[in-house]
């Protein structure tokens, strides 16, 4: 395809505007990543923090790659991004079953990418002909590279997909999948194929990695402890993706225990579903993991590990999260902005059903230094706590696994 360049004036025009662009304020860089991660279309990738951070990598990888080819070579046409960050994101999508249709948020980034060029077009020059020549030159630009980047992405796609369809990694996935959709497929076969039995009581739980470089060894050591931390010498862990395994046990795995062996590498993260007997369990337990995995996301939260236990109630209050913090505001009002060390008194209470002696004793105070706290809470809470406790409570729970000070 024939690629007429720009005059010499608008090349140095296009340079002067990539360079900006090198540099881009957080402000556009969140435009993007709200842009490419909304919508019922793509709930399925922003509702999964691997993916979600995939594709956030592969923004910044997108308009990084188009801005430093037009530093070197400004108005010429720029070859597809076959970087190593969009090819992970690839080979994600493919194993999360995903198709083509995942790269159309490329298209929604380019429009905000495009409106943001326009912007800076119009601070190099006020002269309408050199403008209209920069835009004109720049929609193509940006249009052609992106079409480029789709169709060869789209490529790739395909070979990956043929790759996984082999070999026992996409075995145990297929059976996975079928087992997880209520197919008929004999328990005998299933459990052949897994090295998994099927009956007895099931915990499930999702193994992730956040990093643009995972440690796969890390998290199949993080898997092999869950099955340690339930007694359990032999879990299944299904790789389904580059840095996402999905894992089952036989028993349940304590939390205390579990916790503090993962600790070692905190940039592995677990979220553990529920407990349950037979098939039935096996697949509550991964849908529960998945919903506590999505909570996580959806908060922000720092917390390295979460059970299904622990923050059933947090993940429904959530689902929506501006409602969630209209809820925190007026329950809470200023003791949302207290002393750590208070909102956990007032948490510990609650946990213990407003008993003071053993509230006190979990929290190794003594029964007078609690009390007086709770007084100081009853001074800063909308309502008396006596009279919200459930509220207060839930709300205090929200501030936790948000990771939320007094000085956010």
């Amino acid at each position: 395809m024939t690629w007429e360049p720009p005059s010499p004036r608008v090349r140095e025009l296009m340079r002067k505007g990539a360079q900006l662009v090198l540099d881009p304020p957080p402000a556009w860089l969140a435009e993007l990543d709200a842009a490419t991660l909304s919508g019922p279309q793509r709930s399925q990738i922003a509702e999964d923090p691997v993916l979600a951070a995939a594709t956030r990598r592969a923004n910044r990888s997108n308009l990084l790659f188009w801005a430093s080819s037009n530093v070197r070579r400004p108005g010429e046409r720029v070859a597809p991004n076959l970087g190593e960050l969009p090819l992970d994101a690839v080979r994600d999508l493919v194993r999360r079953g995903l198709n083509e249709s995942a790269l159309d948020a490329y298209r929604t980034g380019q429009g905000v990418a495009l409106r943001r060029w326009i912007q800076i077009c119009f601070t190099l020059s006020s002269d309408p002909e050199e403008l209209r020549e920069l835009i004109d030159v720049s929609c193509r630009s940006i249009s052609e590279f992106v079409d480029d980047t789709i169709a060869a992405l789209t490529e790739r796609i395909a070979r990956e997909r043929e790759e996984l369809t082999h070999g026992t990694h996409a075995e145990r996935r297929e059976t996975v999948s079928l087992l997880l959709d209520g197919a008929p497929i004999p328990r005998a076969r299933a459990e052949q194929r897994l090295g998994y039995r099927l009956d007895g009581r099931h915990t499930a739980a999702v193994v992730w990695c956040e990093e643009p470089q995972p440690d796969l060894a890390a998290l199949d050591r993080a898997a092999e402890l869950i099955g340690t931390c339930a007694g359990d010498q032999r879990p299944l862990s299904v790789m389904v993706g580059a840095a996402t395994r999905w894992v089952w046990v036989h028993g349940r795995p304590d939390p205390g225990r579990l916790r503090e062996a993962v600790a070692t590498d905190p940039r592995v993260r677990i979220a553990v579903g529920s407990t349950g007997g037979g098939l039935d369990g096996f697949r509550r337990g991964h849908f529960d993991a998945l919903i506590v995995q999505r909570m996580l996301t959806r908060l922000a939260s720092p917390q390295q590990l979460a059970t299904h236990d622990e923050v059933e109630l947090v993940a429904l209050l959530t689902t929506d999260l501006d409602r969630a913090d209209q809820f925190v505001h007026r329950v809470l009002g200023d003791f949302a902005r207290a002393d750590p060390e208070l909102t956990e008194s007032v948490r510990g209470y609650v946990a213990e059903q407003c008993n003071v002696s053993r509230a006190a004793q979990r929290l190794y105070i003594h029964r007078n230094t609690l009390l007086r706290r709770l007084a100081q809470a009853d001074r800063l809470l909308p309502r008396p706590l006596a009279r919200d406790v459930v509220g207060v409570g839930a709300a205090l729970e929200v501030l936790r696994w948000r990771g939320i000070t007094q000085d956010d």
